[in-house]
């Protein structure tokens, strides 16, 4: 079991983001931290004076996990991108999630466009970003079409050309026009140039041109023409500063770095996009004991590059990986410009690879401790079975269930547990043929029966052919049979593997008065283990999951049984025609009370098949 008290005491006093998992993995809660041994430890006091649906959020938590941030803010940014990929149950989310906006210039255009995005695709354009901030980007945006006059319109250029008059923004000076000719595919593309120059950061040239035109209009006392620039020129200087503070804004790179033990490797990679950590992956590796660490990291950056759409222009790693030279030059091929990778000693960059490899280090332990409690929960709970019993090699469990009502349908599941875990492809379900009535012995001596026969009859098929006999299924047969109830359903099944001469273990999974597991009754004897036990929990996982698959099989029945009572006994409906009937009513009721006129607008519906479906419902018989 993951011990949450123990994993508190190893939180560090670093800034980060911690992520809550419930049970069945699921991340229930993302959440950032000054320092993260500070802030997770709050939950688990019982002094906090916590809301109640954290309260619940707690109660849900089965183990955590925590990724570490050079600062506060990069916690706050990939906070914000994990609760987005992740949608945990007990965080506050916007329900119009669109993610951080881009910058989008449709290169791919003879005379391109340029808008707000907010996914970053490989269609031919070219993206800045991402930002923070919807209402910047439009500014930018906005700005960049009054000083480079680009075009807002939808129309396709040049098939569109003259179709129509110029719109508002040509009569306000705002656009040259190219959807009337008025200006040439050399002349726009040099304005998209100096767009594209902008967004890459030469502010300076755009901030000059214009302080040159705003002195030139005052010279020529046309003061509101430089009002007009020097408004541009304000919201120039106002980016520009902002350029100052992040002085690192369009930085675009990878940062990778490993950690290994004895049997595992992970490898941890983060995501900087414009200078901002947006997210971070990390990925198990198979190496031999003999395989280096260049290696090993070569053969991470060779699988991930091959399939990842974007590439950054740099990549720092820990260490130097083998064959760096030719694979540089596979990524800038790919990239279209040059890939560089790099392998930072010192400072700041230094610094974020050690992040990056810290971070491997936390996962490494993490999952190697995630996969002992998971080994405790299905190996370790086997192995507390065969104590219990007395038996070794119980690799394989069988349970068998039977569902019916009041004798309707009787059907049986037959699920298969292999060390300890579910193992759903070798599932079956039975429809029994000669049970009438609600008599579960004689259902299950049926159900064993057929279980078995097919099993012997597949194996002696297969050794003829010379195949394996260790398939699966019904070929593969149980270390024990684990059968739901006690003493009466052991017989059973007892009977029925002598009669076919088969030697297994036979034990029954007793419930107790409200229906919950208490114990194995195996040899003529009850045997009662611990209600928390690791045995206690697999073998109600087992029972519970024989229930299931056998309920949902016959509810399914149940089902079809309803729809063809009602509607397959109607002369001239058949398959198709009930099909359409019920998508184009929804419900069985109002094709009951549906006039003839009514039936008749069902698709493929004719005159007789509408007066019989009317007449079943409404006249008496």
């Amino acid at each position: 079991m993951f011990d949450i008290q123990e994993e508190l005491k190893k939180l560090p006093a670093k800034p980060g983001v911690y992520l809550m998992h419930n049970s069945k993995d699921e991340i229930i809660y993302v959440g950032k931290a000054i320092k993260l041994c500070n802030r997770v430890r709050q939950y688990f006091q019982d002094s906090r004076n916590l809301s109640v649906k954290i309260q619940h959020m707690v109660k849900n938590v089965a183990y955590f996990e925590y990724i570490i941030t050079d600062s506060e803010l990069e916690a706050l940014v990939l906070e914000n991108n994990l609760i987005k990929e992740h949608h945990p149950k007990y965080n506050t989310k916007l329900k119009d999630d669109k993610g951080y906006p881009y910058i989008k210039v449709t290169t791919n255009e003879e005379f391109p466009r340029i808008m707000l995005a907010r996914k970053m695709k490989a269609d031919g354009s070219k993206y800045f970003g991402p930002y923070t901030s919807a209402g910047a980007v439009n500014d930018t945006i906005e700005l960049l079409r009054k000083i480079f006059k680009i075009r807002t319109c939808n129309r396709r250029l040049p098939k569109d050309t003259g179709k129509d008059r110029p719109c508002l923004y040509y009569q306000i000076k705002q656009c040259n026009a190219p959807c009337q000719g008025y200006i040439s595919k050399e002349d726009y593309a040099k304005q998209i140039d100096e767009t594209l120059r902008f967004l890459n950061g030469n502010y300076k040239q755009v901030a000059k041109m214009l302080q040159e035109k705003m002195q030139k209009a005052s010279d020529e006392l046309e003061f509101e023409q430089a009002m007009e620039y020097r408004d541009l020129l304000k919201s120039i200087e106002r980016i520009m500063d902002r350029q100052k503070i992040n002085t690192y804004a369009f930085e675009d790179r990878d940062i990778i770095a490993m950690a290994e033990d004895d049997k595992d490797v992970v490898v941890s990679i983060f995501f900087i996009r414009k200078g901002k950590l947006l997210g971070r992956e990390h990925f198990h590796m198979e190496a031999d004991e003999e395989s280096s660490k260049e290696e090993v990291l070569g053969a991470f950056v060779k699988q991930f590059y091959a399939g990842t759409p974007y590439l950054p222009g740099e990549i720092f790693l820990e260490h130097d990986i083998a064959e760096k030279e030719i694979i540089e030059e596979w990524l800038s091929k790919k990239r279209g410009a040059k890939v560089h990778f790099k392998i930072p000693v010192r400072g700041q960059k230094h610094k974020m690879v050690e992040m990056a490899k810290e971070n491997a280090q936390n996962v490494l332990r993490m999952d190697r401790e995630k996969i002992k409690r998971e080994e405790k929960r299905t190996i370790g709970a086997v192995h507390e079975i065969e104590k219990l019993l007395g038996i070794k090699g119980l690799n394989r469990m069988e349970a068998f269930d039977i569902s019916n009502i009041s004798g309707f349908q009787t059907v049986a599941s037959m699920v298969v547990f292999e060390k300890g875990k579910a193992r759903r492809r070798d599932y079956r379900k039975f429809r029994l043929r000669t049970i009438e009535g609600p008599d579960d012995y004689a259902s299950m001596q049926e159900v064993l029966t057929r279980r078995f026969l097919h099993g012997k009859k597949e194996l002696e098929e297969l050794k003829e052919q010379g195949k394996d006999t260790e398939l699966g299924g019904f070929t593969k047969f149980p270390d024990i049979l684990m059968m739901d109830g006690g003493k009466g359903q052991v017989n059973v099944a007892l009977r029925v593997l002598d009669e076919l001469k088969l030697d297994i273990p036979v034990c029954g999974m007793v419930k107790d008065d409200n229906h919950r597991t208490r114990g194995l009754y195996y040899n003529n004897e009850e045997i009662m283990f611990p209600p928390n036990s690791e045995a206690f929990l697999l073998v109600t996982r087992i029972q519970d999951e024989a229930h299931r698959f056998a309920i949902e099989y016959h509810r399914s029945l149940r089902a079809k049984g309803q729809v063809h009572s009602v509607l397959d006994d109607i002369k001239g409906v058949g398959p198709k025609r009930r099909k359409e009937l019920m998508k184009y009513f929804k419900d069985i009721s109002q094709i009951k009370t549906a006039e003839i006129e009514e039936l008749l607008n069902v698709p493929g519906m004719n005159q007789s098949a509408a007066q019989a479906i009317y007449e079943f419902f409404h006249v008496s018989k």
